[in-house]
């Protein structure tokens, strides 16, 4: 395959489904999103000043305000039976930040903090404690212990590539057969890893006190890019599984993870040097993406999560600049980067 007809396979895969306007909850880990886990963007923000200015700049930040107003979001909601967007589970999960207030389930904010990094009641006092101490005055083995601790607590630190990158997936993928073929939602965004996290919600701002919103390293990069490949061969495979009509939510999920399988064919070719992609491709393609095909499907999905864990833990990027021609560039990034 040449670079030319990989772009045109990537091109083709971006236009399957034009940027969602409004999506539904998704599995992910199953207390990522606890609205009895959350506690709001503001307690993030005590810490965290300079990213929770970056992120008050970002579609993520807005949809609680503008997604309400949505002519296209009220269509889909009327057709859906859904009168109040912000008081609706069908909503809720992936275009808010819901928070359990008197015992019920509250839209608090936009998509938040804790949308990506897990809902954070458990972590959050290890997480910003500094071992008891002050930033700066701790041992190195207590650092480690305190992230120890935190990721345990439920924390998706941003090198947890993987399950990061589900959590994205778990919003820009919408596994939901019935909104899509009765409510007229797409069937998920063009969601590329590298041209979105490197966009407006990029936010590497903690390490250089906030100096410069830097771009991640090239390795970095690669990583993101194959991982990114990797969660979209297993998410599609997940959505694939929920079809058991033959009408839009099929096609389009079908065509999605048949894309997705071939660029991880070529993926696999292009870095011979990590083995779990070829096994993955291989996955993907004996699944047979077919109606009520979802036990099946599943445990292929399960299959890749397991390999893109390894994956993702096993590899630093180094020695991946074979893939460097393909990775988006600045001019792909997703909304105007705040520095």
């Amino acid at each position: 395959m040449t670079i030319k007809q990989f772009c045109l396979m990537l091109a083709r895969w971006q236009g399957v489904l034009a940027v969602a306007l409004f999506m539904v909850a998704a599995p992910a880990a199953a207390t990522s999103k606890d609205p009895n886990l959350i506690t709001g963007p503001a307690k993030c923000a005590e810490c965290h000043k300079k990213e929770a200015a970056v992120w008050k700049q970002t579609h993520h930040f807005l949809t609680f305000e503008t997604l309400p107003h949505s002519k296209d979001a009220k269509k889909i909601a009327q057709k859906m039976g859904v009168r109040r967007l912000k008081a609706e589970s069908l909503c809720l999960g992936c275009h808010f930040t819901v928070q359990t207030v008197d015992g019920k389930p509250k839209a608090i904010a936009g998509i938040s903090c804790e949308s990506c990094h897990s809902a954070g009641k458990n972590y959050i006092k290890v997480h910003s404690g500094f071992s008891g101490k002050k930033e700066g005055q701790e041992t190195k083995a207590e650092i480690a212990l305190r992230w120890k601790k935190s990721v345990e607590a439920g924390l998706i630190r941003p090198r947890m590539t993987y399950q990061l990158a589900k959590n994205c997936f778990s919003c820009h993928l919408v596994p939901q057969e019935k909104l899509v073929n009765v409510g007229g939602h797409v069937a998920g965004s063009n969601f590329e890893l590298v041209s979105w996290s490197q966009g407006e919600v990029r936010h590497n701002l903690w390490y250089n006190k906030g100096v410069t919103n830097r771009t991640d390293s090239k390795e970095r990069l690669r990583m993101l890019f194959v991982v990114g490949r990797i969660v979209e061969s297993e998410m599609t495979l997940r959505g694939v599984a929920k079809a058991t009509q033959k009408a839009d939510y099929a096609f389009k999920m079908a065509k999605r993870a048949d894309n997705a399988r071939k660029v991880m064919a070529f993926l696999a070719k292009l870095l011979p040097g990590a083995p779990e992609l070829k096994q993955i491709a291989e996955i993907g393609a004996s699944a047979e993406l077919k109606l009520n095909n979802e036990a099946a499907l599943t445990a292929a999905a399960d299959k890749i999560s397991v390999l893109g864990l390894k994956f993702s833990d096993s590899y630093d990027g180094k020695s991946f600049a074979a893939i460097d021609k393909y990775i988006p560039g600045p001019d792909k990034y997703k909304g105007k980067v705040v520095q």
